[in-house]
């Protein structure tokens, strides 16, 4: 983990993985493939990455039961507390339809409505995800979102993890599918005899699900192409390094491509931060990962005090911004670009990740410049009202006129004069 002093133009930015022609072949011949074949293409390409061919795709209730109730009550307690806060915190994030009138009864405004239905793809096999399907689900529901298809790849059991069954009806989402990969976010786009299409595909997956979620982009919306995870912690002097170092290596167990920063006004807590990520390293169960990501993608940013130590962080838009300083509510003030930000030592990254209740699905690779978290915004849609008065009409048609035709578009002008009085009705 290298230690370099600040200078402009630093950047988090990691080449875009778009796959090899191959695998960018085989997306488009799966999605093919599905796009004409439904069901049993997708039940024949289950059986040929998953090494499984279910009985049938969809979850049953007795399936969803059974998870539930192969958890511990504690577990079940905490994933019911995470939805309660992940809840209560998307709710404030909804918005009502608004209309407004001016002196001349006009009436000018915007219809806010939930998207018909949302795929939620949640990552399989070894891994174990429910905070995914709990920061993906929620908002949608939140957001008024009727149908909402959950699908994952099965494990060689031809089941489904329990903890994301159990996670995903303690959200509240029953329609759920046992396939993954790039042959059913083809089912999700255009829809087989057993699953019907959806208008939006959220969720994380590997890099033939990223390049699938690419080539469908169009026909149906996606959230993000998300890169891989990052963390940036932004320290002076009052901070502890052993803190420091467990944080970068949270994110750096996460993939060897994970980004790992931290920015100080302090040399001294540079050397120690590198130290104590050098001693944790030795006991991590990930360790190999961590190491590579460490290695390769870690460093350490000093600086000549805090305005420089912050113009660093708006320089990186880091997906996940920890404050760890004296005054950090001063310093978060200033923060312009950043997915989530994390303030005081007890705001370690992994309180947000799993059960403060903000999304987790955050920008990365300093997209945060331009985009914003996962919220109940990605889920609705906006449509213009406007019903204008005669009053108004009359007042301003020949403005409009001489601007259709400023433009060269005589049809747009003779609308509006085809409404003048003495012209027709």
């Amino acid at each position: 983990m290298r230690i370099e002093e600040f200078s402009e133009g630093i950047s988090l930015k990691r080449s875009v993985d778009s796959g090899t022609a191959e695998q960018r072949r085989v997306v488009q011949e799966i999605i093919d493939g599905v796009r004409t074949g439904g069901d049993g293409a997708l039940l024949r390409y289950t059986e040929k990455f998953d090494g499984v061919f279910p009985d049938s795709l969809r979850v049953t209730e007795e399936e969803m039961n059974e998870a539930y109730g192969a958890l511990s009550e504690e577990e079940i307690s905490i994933i019911r507390e995470a939805a309660d806060n992940i809840r209560s915190f998307h709710q404030k994030q909804v918005r009502n339809s608004w209309i407004t009138t001016d002196e001349t009864g006009s009436l000018l405004g915007q219809k806010i409505t939930p998207l018909d239905a949302v795929g939620v793809y949640v990552p399989g096999g070894t891994a174990t995800y429910p905070s995914s399907v709990l920061m993906n689900v929620i908002p949608a529901i939140a957001a008024g979102v009727e149908r909402i298809v959950m699908v994952s790849p099965p494990g060689k059991d031809g089941k489904l993890n329990a903890a994301v069954l159990a996670a995903a009806l303690i959200a509240g989402v029953t329609e759920i599918y046992k396939a993954g990969g790039a042959q059913v976010i083809a089912a999700l786009a255009y829809g087989t005899e057993t699953i019907k299409k959806v208008d939006k595909i959220v969720g994380p997956g590997n890099i033939y699900v990223a390049l699938a979620k690419r080539e469908v982009f169009g026909d149906v919306a996606i959230d993000m192409i998300a890169g891989p995870s990052e963390i940036a912690v932004l320290a002076d002097e009052t901070a502890s390094a052993n803190e420091i170092a467990a944080d970068l290596l949270s994110q750096a167990e996460h993939d060897t491509r994970a980004c790992s920063v931290l920015i100080t006004t302090s040399m001294e807590l540079a050397n120690q931060a590198v130290l104590e990520v050098e001693s944790q390293l030795e006991s991590l169960p990930r360790k190999d990962i961590a190491e590579a990501a460490i290695r390769d993608y870690g460093r350490v940013i000093v600086c000549s005090g805090l305005n420089e130590a912050i113009a660093a962080v708006n320089e990186l838009a880091p997906e996940h911004l920890e404050i760890l300083t004296a005054e950090p509510m001063e310093v978060m003030a200033k923060i312009r670009h950043a997915g989530a930000i994390f303030i005081g030592r007890f705001s370690s990254e992994p309180v947000g990740d799993y059960f403060a209740g903000p999304n987790h699905v955050l920008p990365t690779n300093g997209t945060a410049r331009f985009s914003s978290p996962l919220n109940v915004d990605d889920f609705q849609k906006k449509s213009s009202i406007i019903k204008y008065s005669e009053e108004a009409f009359q007042k301003n048609q020949a403005k409009i006129t001489a601007f259709a035709r400023l433009e060269g578009l005589e049809a747009h002008a003779r609308a509006i004069e085809a409404r003048k009085p003495g012209n027709g009705v």
